[in-house]
């Protein structure tokens, strides 16, 4: 029932901007964190960012501050992850996931609830 579908991957030039959109369906949206991670081929999974949907609280990897920036559409029961300043280190699959847990420091290392099918994110020299 629970549901999350990722969009708006592709290829951009270093420099470039990307905004990525997890739709979410089959739950409360309201009652739930999304968060946004990536995996390049042969690297760990990387935790990048997420938000708590009952009161907008975010966190940042260090990676990601001052470049990515999430944000939550309640109505739409959709979160963004708009990227700016794309290098090619960030050419990875993205993919958004859901939790009941709060959103903060130690988010990435509790279970999660739903993962969406990833979106490819591919930056060129």
């Amino acid at each position: 029932e629970v549901q999350l579908v990722e969009s708006g991957g592709g290829l951009v030039q270093a420099g470039g901007s990307l905004r990525l959109s997890c739709a979410a369906s089959g739950f409360t949206f309201d009652d739930y964190a999304i968060g946004w991670f990536r995996q390049a081929p042969g690297k760990e999974r990387e935790g990048l960012s997420c938000i708590s949907n009952s009161d907008g609280n975010t966190y940042y990897a260090d990676s990601v501050k001052g470049r990515f920036t999430i944000s939550s559409d309640n109505a739409k029961n959709t979160v963004y992850l708009q990227m700016n300043s794309l290098e090619p280190e960030d050419t990875a699959v993205y993919y958004c996931a859901s939790t009941l847990v709060y959103c903060g420091s130690s988010w990435y290392s509790v279970p999660l609830d739903a993962w969406g099918q990833g979106t490819q994110v591919t930056v060129s020299s």
